[in-house]
Formats: structure tokens, C-alpha cells, sequence
């Protein structure tokens, strides 16, 4: 029984979150619940919580997380500079005459929105106001046009610069540290949030087509779901190439900027971050949006959301510490190496515990709390880090889109007419959760996807 202790803090924290709890409470919460239970029957060394003051501080010292308040602000005041609702009419206005071409633009801005901000709910929140109606006007499915904006708004997940991956960049690179270590090398290699942008390029990327292929399939075989905008509407339109200029070169400026410092290696991930900060102010002065009431909006928004990434940083530090206490640790590792198929059963393992877990958790708490434990493993089996994280990046964005929890599924529904049923976007989602698992299967079978940039960029 002594050795489930581990699996049942688990499944303890589990069930307190679906319960709705907070959940960095919940973390910290049952993690010293099970170390008090186990300190008083003699199960459990309380020395292990003196550790928890050094991670707290060792957390206020990372200055790769600094980058993360500093994207959040960047994405939010793009957000209010209304920089999305001038691409999504240049867009419209520019495929609107081919079928689907409503869904292509909404890939298309969906992409440049995830390099611009990275931030999830704000885009599929921008998205569904201002595309979604439209859509629905012009006599889209509304499946497909749920699937698609929700499937859009996720790609800032996996498109860098993106919150998510400068968060797994900073467990994978201390798991490549631990793991290597562990394998008794005391001058470990260290792999940087900018590897991972790099290796989460390509992908992305084949994401993107992947998912505008899947438009062209359904225009071609149900062309009623996504019929094209009418001719003498968009006759209509004058100066569009102009327009389309001025509304696509600020952000790809802007973008630029940020990717190019941190690929050439001319800038930290922060530094680059707080480029883009002071880059989106500059956007948001020149369209005239910028005042004070935005900002204090924009600071706000930013403080809510880097308190909340940084308390379930605390709460899962608590429950790691616990959870190694109780040589949680020793058994993954002893039940990943003892898997038929040795390193490929392993990582299929953790890939299909991941990807369910994301039926019910956010990607935060399995970044936080999955990834610490079974990444040093399988990295000391022999796994690239930079190929493990953006596996991992691409498995945690389905988390988005699966029911009944995935967050880009309840910001759609909380914006969209009262006409569109869940049922209709959780059946939308569908298509675009299996593009995700296929282009999973291909970074599977074809790892230098994701390995071959950044070997080419940093030798």
C-alpha cells in the first residue's frame, strides 16, 4: 500500500481540481495534506518541505520566466490596438471569393495572432466576436466554423514566440540538467527556450497548412458548408492590396523583430520579450488605441495572468517536492524502463497519459507537474530535448480543444450566439483534434522536423 502513496496524491489532486478548486491550492493544498498524513505515520521525511523556500526564491531569480509577464503584456495590448479585427476584414476581403476562403483567413490570422500575442484566449475570444458572426452570415456550417476558430486561436501554443513553450523550456532545460546528472555528467549541456522556438517552428508551421489543407478538402467535398463571399460584394472593396499591406506589415514587423533577435541569437528570450512589449506600445500609439485607461487595462490583464502562471509555479513546486518524498520519483522511473518496447513504449506512454490528461487539466498543471517527473527519465533513455519539448508543446495544445474542459472550447462558447450549440463545436473541434495527432505522428516518425533548425541555426 506504502508504495501507491505517490499515485494516490495523484489522483487526490485530480480530483480536487475537478471538483473546481483553485488549482494552485489544490496542488499545494493535497500535497501537504498527503506529507502531514505521511509525517505522523512515519511514511514521510518533513525535511523535504525545507526545500520549498529555495524554489520559491529560485523561481523569483529565473529570468527566462521574467519573459513571460512581458509576452502577456505584449499580447494584451495588440489585443486592445484592435491590430486582429483589421487582419481578419483584409483577410476575408483577400480569399472571400474562393470557397473557404472565410476559414483560411481565419487560419491565416489565427497564425500571425499566435506569433504576435501567443495568448489563447485572447485570440479565439477575438476571433469568435469578430469572424464568427460573419461566418455564420454568409452560411458556414456552424461546426466547421467553430472548429476553426478554436483550432486557430490554440496555434499560439505551439507558434513562437509562445508562453507555452518559453514555460516547457525552462522544466525541459532543469530535466536535461537533472537527467544528465543523474547519468553521472557533472558538465551538463543545457538547452535554451530559443532551441525550442526553433524546433517548434517547422511544426507549427506544417500545423498551419495541415489545417488549411482541411479547409480545401471541405470545400471540395461539402461545398455548401463554406460557401465563398459574393462577387459583387467584394467588388465593393477598393485599395485592397493597400489595405492588406498596412494592416499585415506592422505585426510581421513586429514579429520579426522579436524571432529574429532571439533566432539570431542577438537577444535572451526576456530581452526579446520586452522588445516586443515596447514594440506593441509603439503599434498601439500609432493607431491612436493607446491612453491611459488602456494601459491600466493592459497591466491589469497582464498582473492577473502572470500571478496565476507563477502561484501554480509555487502550488506544483509543493506538490513535486511531496510527491518525490514519497519516492514518486523511483516509481515512474521503474515502471517507464520496465514497459515492453523500452524507449518507444516509454514515450508512447507518457505521450497517451498526457494527451488524456488534457481532457481534464490545464496545460499549466501538466507543464508544472507531469513534465518535472517523467522528462529527466526520458531524457536519460536517450531522447533529444529539444524533439521532447515540442512533442510535448504539440500534445498539451490538444488539451485546448478536447472536451468536456479544453479552455479554447469554453472562451468560444462564452462569446458565441446563443444559436450555436456545444455540441456543434465540440463536433467542430474533432477534425482538428485528429490534424493535431497526425502531425504528432509524423514529428514521431520524422524527428528532425523539429531537431534540424536549431542544429542548422546553433551548430
Amino acid at each position: 500500500m506504502i508504495e501507491f502513496l505517490p499515485l494516490l496524491l495523484f489522483v487526490g489532486a485530480v480530483v480536487v481540481l475537478l471538483m473546481g478548486y483553485s488549482v494552485a491550492f489544490s496542488l499545494a493544498g493535497t500535497g501537504l495534506l498527503f506529507a502531514a498524513i505521511g509525517a505522523m505515520t512515519g511514511h514521510f521525511d518533513s525535511v523535504f518541505l525545507e526545500a520549498v523556500p529555495n524554489r520559491i526564491f529560485s523561481v523569483m531569480n529565473n529570468e527566462t520566466l521574467i519573459a513571460v509577464p512581458l509576452f502577456v503584456f505584449m499580447g494584451v495590448m495588440l489585443e486592445k490596438s484592435r491590430i486582429a479585427e483589421e487582419l481578419l476584414d483584409t483577410m476575408a476581403a483577400l480569399f472571400g471569393s474562393m470557397r473557404g476562403g472565410l476559414g483560411i483567413s481565419v487560419t491565416l490570422v489565427g497564425m500571425l495572432l499566435a506569433a504576435s500575442t501567443g495568448i489563447v484566449g485572447a485570440t479565439v475570444v477575438t476571433m469568435g466576436l469578430l469572424s464568427l458572426p460573419t461566418m455564420l452570415k454568409r452560411g458556414y456550417d456552424p461546426a466547421v466554423a467553430t472548429g476553426t476558430i478554436c483550432a486557430s486561436g490554440t496555434l499560439g501554443q505551439i507558434i513562437p514566440p509562445s508562453i507555452v513553450l518559453v514555460l516547457l523550456g525552462d522544466v525541459i532545460s532543469n530535466a536535461y540538467q537533472q537527467s544528465q546528472i543523474d547519468q553521472g555528467i557533472f558538465s551538463p549541456e543545457t538547452v535554451t527556450v530559443g532551441d525550442l522556438f526553433l524546433g517548434a517552428l517547422i511544426p507549427g508551421l506544417l500545423l498551419v497548412a495541415a489545417y488549411i489543407a482541411y479547409m480545401v478538402f471541405v470545400a471540395i467535398t461539402r461545398p455548401q458548408a463554406v460557401p465563398a463571399i459574393p462577387e459583387e460584394e467584394l467588388s465593393q472593396i477598393t485599395n485592397l492590396w493597400l489595405r492588406a499591406l498596412k494592416a499585415l506589415v506592422p505585426p510581421v514587423v513586429l514579429i520579426g523583430l522579436v524571432l529574429g533577435s532571439i533566432l539570431g541569437g542577438f537577444a535572451t528570450p526576456t530581452e526579446a520579450a520586452s522588445v516586443g512589449a515596447v514594440g506593441a506600445i509603439g503599434l498601439a500609439v500609432m493607431r491612436r488605441a493607446f491612453n491611459l485607461k488602456t494601459l491600466n487595462e493592459v497591466m491589469r490583464s497582464t498582473t492577473q495572468v502572470s500571478s496565476m502562471v507563477f502561484i501554480i509555479l509555487v502550488g506544483a513546486s509543493i506538490f513535486s517536492l511531496v510527491f518525490r518524498g514519497y519516492g514518486g520519483d523511483d516509481l515512474v522511473r521503474d515502471f517507464l524502463h520496465d514497459l515492453p518496447g523500452g524507449v518507444v513504449g516509454a514515450m508512447a506512454i507518457v505521450m497517451l497519459i498526457v494527451f488524456l490528461l488534457g481532457f481534464f487539466l490545464d496545460f499549466i498543471e501538466i507543464t508544472f507537474v507531469v513534465v518535472p517527473i517523467v522528462a529527466p527519465i526520458l531524457l536519460s533513455m536517450g531522447l533529444d530535448p529539444v524533439w521532447l519539448g515540442v512533442m510535448l508543446a504539440i500534445n498539451l495544445q490538444t488539451s485546448f480543444l478536447t472536451p468536456p474542459f479544453g479552455f479554447a472550447l469554453f472562451y468560444l462558447r462564452g462569446v458565441a450566439p446563443a444559436h450555436v450549440s456545444t455540441t456543434q463545436i465540440y463536433k467542430g473541434v474533432v477534425p482538428f483534434i485528429l490534424i493535431q495527432l497526425l502531425v504528432l505522428g509524423l514529428l514521431a516518425w520524422q524527428t528532425g522536423l523539429a531537431t534540424w533548425l536549431p542544429e542548422l541555426v546553433y551548430g
